[in-house]
């Protein structure tokens, strides 16, 4: 059976057929251009999908970046505050160094209080430092609160003990600020474990003993109790001389821990794991005192230092007293740089970490980038030769197309 075919039929699927080819070349054109082998959903679907997961983790982790580098801006705030508090603390060392100088007169003390009164409000700048968008650095989460306004103690703390933090990597939140509380006010007295001192009486009595910070030599056997060193003098007689004892009394447990011991000036004094030493002439009923070390903010130190040095005239048991708060604020500054070094230290190990994180993140980026590639990339060598392939056939199509419309009888007439 012989099936015939109109002229019709044969120009539709001629045409239909170079419509096909021309719309193959153009899409393979359009990879070439754009050196994508999916340019649609529909061209393949579960690529498609995977790449657009992948382009969503690619993007958040872009803006992890970007976080990072807020991250660091916030940080590094922090540490050049806290490298200021450091160098204004060293000064203020030097200050207390001068003071004990025995030459000085109390007008020379004066100068030297109304120093430590700058160097006090310097600190204040510092612990009240902006973090350049209006808030402050080390007030908590309390971001638009002062955090130390200025009182005649020093200063008292308004923020909270939060820490900021910013999510820096998909699993990894980093505190970008720090409490001021934990800088400022978190400070150890004396060496840490305990603190000495004399009581305020002993000048009135013409007392000029003055007590060591002291150390710790048995931790197991500290007891966390209050202590007094009570100092009884015998007055000397006419061929006895003068007797000094001292009794150490456990406040806390109401027992005695030492009684009646023989006073030598610069002896040491141990007990209950701890040692001490006390010099000078201590008078009858001068009392010392050895508490548990407890917070102070380093303001009140700062406050009562420079009492001190505007309080104390100029005798031998006002030198002593005056020695002996010297001594102590020198031990409270020394704790306050301990814990300034130590956020610092914190704060180095975040922005180092931040690096680390960036290298990651960079590393995990040309990771997605080679993903999204296999699967949605062309291959340019396949597509080109595809490219010629189609091409050659078009033409060929083309050409035959011309051929096969030209066909007429009317030809051999």
């Amino acid at each position: 059976m012989v099936m015939r075919i109109s002229s019709q039929t044969i120009y539709n699927s001629g045409v239909s057929q170079l419509n096909t080819l021309q719309s193959q070349l153009q899409r393979t054109q359009l990879q070439l251009s754009t050196g994508r082998r999916v340019l649609t959903p529909a061209d393949d679907p579960v690529a498609s999908a995977r790449a657009l997961e992948i382009s969503q983790s690619k993007e958040l982790n872009t803006q992890f970046v970007t976080n990072r580098s807020n991250a660091r801006s916030s940080l590094s705030l922090v540490d050049q505050s806290l490298q200021n508090t450091d160098d204004l603390l060293q000064d203020v060392k030097r200050l207390i160094v001068n003071a004990g100088n025995p030459a000085l007169s109390q007008q020379d003390r004066l100068s030297l209080a109304t120093e430590l009164e700058g160097r006090l409000d310097d600190l204040l700048g510092q612990a009240n430092a902006a973090d350049g968008t209006g808030g402050y650095l080390f007030s908590g989460y309390k971001l638009n609160t002062e955090p130390f306004p200025k009182t005649s103690t020093g200063a008292t703390y308004q923020g909270d003990q939060g820490a900021r933090e910013l999510q820096v990597a998909s699993s990894r939140k980093l505190p970008i600020s720090v409490s001021g509380s934990a800088i400022y006010e978190e400070v150890l007295t004396g060496n840490g474990s305990f603190v000495t001192g004399a009581v305020a009486g002993n000048q009135g009595r013409g007392g000029t003993g003055i007590i060591s910070p002291g150390s710790v030599t048995d931790t197991a056997a500290l007891t966390g109790h209050q202590y007094t060193i009570d100092f009884t003098v015998v007055p000397a007689t006419p061929g006895v001389p003068a007797v000094t004892t001292y009794t150490v009394n456990d406040v806390t447990a109401g027992t005695q821990v030492l009684a009646n011991q023989p006073y030598k000036p610069g002896e040491p004094i141990a007990f209950d794991g701890m040692q001490l030493d006390i010099k000078g002439d201590p008078a009858d009923l001068d009392q010392f005192t050895v508490d548990p070390s407890t917070n102070q903010s380093l303001f009140t130190t700062m406050r009562n230092l420079i009492t001190s040095l505007q309080a104390s005239p100029s005798n031998p048991p006002a030198d002593a007293q005056r020695t002996n708060d010297l001594n102590l604020a020198n031990q409270n500054i020394n704790n306050a740089l301990d814990k300034v070094l130590s956020v610092r230290a914190s704060v180095g190990s975040g922005l180092k970490e931040l690096d680390h994180l960036d290298s990651a993140g960079d590393d995990l980026n040309i990771a997605y980038e080679q993903q999204i590639g296999d699967l949605i990339d062309a291959d340019p060598v396949e597509t080109i030769s595809r490219f010629t392939q189609l091409q050659t056939n078009l033409e060929a199509a083309q050409k035959s197309y011309k051929a096969l419309t030209g066909l007429s009888l009317f030809n051999f007439i």
